[in-house]
Formats: structure tokens, sequence, C-alpha cells
């Protein structure tokens, strides 16, 4: 379908099928990911673990019938903080595990790498369109960091789903209408870094609770000062290089509301 649209003239990057290749030519290289992927689902799960219990605080404090709502509102923003200097601390360690992981590993030094690159760079050469669509943005993130895509990306690019999640500097997952309940939304790890100050979240009407503001404007200040990019279908938002959201762009408000980036810039 997306060959038909793009009209017929596409050139698919097979990056999933590449990153395959690779583990299946280099097992050492393989081995060191497999070890780093381990430590770092190990670390997300006990994150998650640490956030749900701030959570769970958060709403004892907000149902408890306050005798000073000065006070209760102090606690709750100390709550919202200790949130954000957990996630921060997380992304910091993440970061220094992928930095070790690339420093022991060093991927340009690795012939099936360097082959696989220079293929890629071939295929993007005369490209006039880069199109990123969604998936897993776990393995879409890994695969476009391993073929050091990003100082490739010299023309426009048409992302959507875990493509729009993966040009962002924060990649955060979230759901709040998963079958066992809400969950806690979670910094998963860096992006590519073309679009900055801004969270995106696709499929935000099917995925978040949209109708729900204190949840929302939770969110939307744990994560400030990035803004939080509402994704939903027919939604367009045309980003120059370096610049910052368009005024017409849907976000959320640090109080929860559904606005737009004009209206809160």
């Amino acid at each position: 379908l997306l060959v038909e649209l793009a009209g017929g003239n596409v050139v698919n990057l097979r990056l999933w099928h590449r990153m395959q290749e690779v583990w299946e030519a280099d097992p050492e290289f393989a081995a060191a990911d497999q070890q780093r992927r381990m430590l770092l689902e190990e670390m997300q799960d006990l994150y998650v673990v640490a956030l749900d219990h701030v959570v769970d605080a958060l709403r004892t404090m907000r149902d408890r019938v306050p005798r000073s709502k000065q006070i209760q509102q102090i606690a709750l923003g100390d709550a919202e903080r200790i949130m954000q200097e957990i996630d921060e601390r997380h992304l910091r360690r993440v970061n220094e595990i992928h930095a070790d992981f690339w420093s022991r590993w060093p991927p340009h030094e690795r012939r099936p790498v360097q082959l696989l690159r220079q293929l890629i760079r071939r295929d993007l050469a005369d490209t006039e369109v880069v199109l990123i669509p969604g998936g897993h943005v776990g393995v879409l993130v890994g695969a476009l960091h391993l073929f050091n895509i990003a100082p490739q990306l010299r023309v426009p690019i048409v992302a959507w789903g875990a493509g729009a999640m993966a040009l962002t500097d924060r990649v955060v997952l979230f759901h709040d209408r998963a079958a066992h309940g809400p969950s806690v939304s979670e910094l998963f790890s860096q992006g590519l870094g073309l679009v900055r100050g801004t969270v995106a979240l696709p499929a935000a009407r099917e995925r978040l609770a949209l109708g729900n503001p204190v949840r929302m404007g939770v969110l939307a200040r744990r994560l400030a000062p990035a803004r939080c990019l509402l994704l939903d279908d027919k939604v367009r938002v045309d980003i120059l290089p370096g610049a910052d959201l368009p005024d017409d762009a849907p976000v959320l408000g640090e109080d929860g509301s559904l606005t737009t980036m004009g209206a809160v810039r």
C-alpha cells in the first residue's frame, strides 16, 4: 500500500532485516548487544516500579480530604518533581549504557555494519523524501542508531506512529487504555533528536485518557519544558529544520487541556 501511495518509486531500506544480517554475521557483536538489551530491560522494569509508587502516592494525596488545599498542592507538586527526577536519572543511566556499549563495540569497526551502512548510504543518495512509518519504536530507534541514519537525512522526512517518536530527542512509552488498566508513561530512550523539545504521542485519542485533565496535566508538567504533541489520524504537523512546533500543532496544556502550540507559547 505504501509503495502504491508513493507512486511506486520507493526504495525499502530494510533496516530490520539488515539488523538481523548484522547479528548473524557477527555473533560476538550480537551477544554483546543482547547483554545490553538485558540490562536495559531490567533497568526499565525497576524504573517503572519506582514510578508506580509515586503514582500511587499522588492518587492517595489527591483523594485525601485536605485540611489545607495549599499544603496539599505543595505535596502534589513535590511528588511530581520526584517523578521528573526519577525520569531524568533513568534516562541518564540508559544513555550511559548505550555509550558504554558503543565505546566497547564501535559499530564502524564491525565489518558487517560497515558494509550495510555503505548500502544504506547508496540507497539514500538520490532520495527526494524519506518515509519513516510506525512499528516497534525500540527496534526502529535501535536500527536508526546502528546504521547512523540521522546524519544522512538531508531531505524532507514524513514520519508517523513510532517513526514520529523516533525523530524526537526523548521517546516516551504510554498507554492509558491497556487491557490491564492505565499504565504509567515511561521514558524509554533518546531518539534521533531531529525534533527537539517535543514528545510525540501517536494515536493520542486511542491511547491516552484525554478526557481526564488531572492525569493529562501530570503528564504535561512531568515532561515539561518539552511539549506533548498529540498525533491522531489526519493530523499533520509541518516542522522546519531546527524550528519549534507551528502554532496550530495540537499539544497538551500543563492544566491537562487539549490546546495548540500557539495558545501556550
